[in-house]
């Protein structure tokens, strides 16, 4: 007989497991973890059995339905059991070829080689707010140009143009990647040039011209009421002019007392961490400032820790310092980034050469085989270019008249 709802509903574990037959091969597997749809089929005279299901999660009706389904593909010449298994390989490599594991993929393959920890967290974090909700489970290789447009527009709409054109470039470094390693056959976002409304570039705030800087230079002299580290990396960050996540995380063991350098480790450089370590000269007021520093962060690793708890990355963080300029009345005319604008704009007035400070600046040289030999160049210039920008510093703090004099090599 038949299998009903209510004897289904009934059915209770016994000493030993059991069965109870409905039709066609199907029954109802009944032990001590539960109840279970199972069929018994021959398949070129093999006795084989399939799952269909828990009750009460697959209901007799739809066990049923699943068994008939099997029947039609016995007729038709195929093994159910074989061809589940068979499409759970095919569903299973297009998770695995899915936009977002080769996004990981890739992902994981710029951190090793290439980018900073703060590029690559900054990265994976737009890509898992903006591009894996919308994209992220498709098979890359079925991706379309339409598709990443829809995608792109809605984070054009947000307000934030910038990220839109950005992840633009992100998700074509990632289908080339797609087609590299052969998963892709075409990269969509080459489709995209043109196609999204590319942002005027916003420069971060710097005061440009000696008078102004010599004002700013005065009024953080004489600025109180803030941490003396956070003054201190105000102060180093200004003769050093380097990037906010290089001076954030700098160790003392980076600092060469007696060459007078600081070495920042390539892996925290913009440029890549293919290159050799970038050698920032200190001036005397650098290593006086890091004397001064020593005797208050001396018990850290770090140059900068947090003011509560020293351990790793336990630094300040990126808005510490733009926090203090801000307080100080400077929000929207500097910021900690705008030194480095500062910085070149009143030594290239001195006649310093624009390689010297691209070098210092670390600025990357579309060149790759100049790029490998970059930061070793021009250190003697570099390190008189430093001294003179911490001299210039002072002379535009107590108001000094500076005189440019001609330079030759």
């Amino acid at each position: 007989m038949a299998l009903t709802d209510t004897a289904v509903k009934k059915a209770k574990p016994g000493d030993k497991p059991y069965k109870m037959a409905d039709e066609k091969g199907l029954y109802l597997l009944v032990n001590q973890a539960g109840k279970y749809w199972r069929m018994d089929y021959r398949f070129l005279g093999k006795r084989k059995t399939l799952a269909l299901g828990v009750y009460s999660d697959v209901s007799l009706a739809r066990a049923r339905q699943k068994r008939d389904d099997a029947r039609a593909m016995l007729a038709d010449g195929t093994d159910p059991g074989e061809q589940r298994k068979e499409t759970k390989r095919a569903n299973q490599a297009a998770q695995a070829n899915s936009f977002e594991a080769v996004a990981r993929e890739w992902h994981a393959m710029k951190l090793k080689r290439k980018w900073t920890q703060s590029t690559a967290d900054k990265t994976m974090a737009q890509l898992e707010a903006y591009v894996f909700p919308e994209m992220g489970h498709l098979p890359i290789a079925s991706v379309k140009a339409s598709q990443l447009l829809a995608m792109l527009r809605k984070v054009e709409n947000r307000g934030i143009a910038y990220t839109a054109v950005r992840l633009r470039e992100v998700c074509g470094q990632i289908f080339r990647y797609g087609v590299a390693t052969g998963r892709a056959e075409d990269n969509p976002a080459a489709h995209l040039l043109g196609a999204l409304h590319k942002p005027e570039v916003n420069h971060r705030p710097a005061i440009t011209d000696r008078r102004g800087f010599g004002a700013f230079l005065r009024d953080l002299r004489e600025a109180t009421g803030y941490d003396a580290v956070t003054r201190h990396a105000a102060y180093f960050a200004l003769l050093t002019f380097v990037r906010a996540q290089e001076f954030r995380y700098a160790k003392w063991e980076e600092i060469d007392w007696q060459a007078k350098e600081w070495k920042v480790p390539a892996k925290r450089m913009k440029t890549g961490k293919a290159l050799p370590a970038h050698t920032v000269p200190l001036s005397q007021q650098a290593l006086a400032l890091l004397t001064e520093l020593k005797n208050l962060t001396g018990h850290s690793p770090y140059l900068f820790p947090k003011v509560k708890g020293y351990g790793d990355a336990e630094v300040i963080s990126e808005n510490t310092v733009g926090k203090m300029l801000n307080k100080m009345g400077y929000q929207g005319r500097q910021c900690v980034h705008g030194f480095r604008a500062s910085a070149r704009s009143i030594l290239s007035e001195q006649g310093w050469s624009r390689e010297a400070m691209e070098r210092q600046l670390d600025h990357k040289e579309t060149d790759s085989t100049v790029a490998a030999y970059a930061r070793s160049e021009h250190l003697p210039e570099r390190r008189n270019m430093m001294q003179a920008w911490a001299d210039t510093c002072d002379a535009l703090e107590t108001g000094a008249e500076i005189i440019l004099l001609p330079r030759t090599a």
